[in-house]
């Protein structure tokens, strides 16, 4: 069996700054532009691409190339109920009980910080639960801190 690469795709209004969001947000690079252009906008000049079109992709790539690309393209409508995907941030690995939520709470802190609103956060039960902070990135999409 062939395994396949992954890329994840966000709907949203302005492309650049979610890439830019999920790039500080993930450790990734907002994808650089093809080799022979120094920017995009000259990429995107050379190409014929018209100014008033030329916020309506992004990407973010791994700088290490282990995880998925995340393309986000621009669509005329809002987000308007929750996802049925979403991502789980994994900032605490390994960790569990107090430490765990403190470093949940410091990764939660810091993506506020970057335009992300904190939702809810549930704390560890003692079984099931190990606990998880859930957020909104700038366009209201969902994402948790695990």
């Amino acid at each position: 069996m062939t395994v396949r690469e992954v890329q994840v795709t966000f709907d949203c209004a302005d492309p650049a700054a979610l890439s830019a969001f999920w790039a500080e947000a993930l450790g990734y690079d907002v994808q650089p532009p093809p080799p022979g252009f120094d920017s995009w906008d000259a990429a995107l000049e050379a190409w014929g691409v018209p100014p008033e079109a030329r916020n309506s992709r992004s990407a973010a790539v791994d700088p290490e190339g282990a995880g998925p690309r995340l393309f986000f393209q621009q669509v005329p409508e809002g987000k308007v109920v929750k996802n049925r995907v979403h991502l789980d941030v994994r900032a605490a690995p390994g960790l569990e009980g107090d430490a765990r939520m403190e470093a949940l709470e410091a990764e939660c802190a810091r993506l506020v910080g970057l335009g992300a609103t904190r939702v809810r956060r549930v704390d560890p039960d003692g079984a099931m639960e190990a606990g998880f902070i859930t957020l909104q990135d700038p366009e209201g999409n969902e994402l948790c801190l695990d």
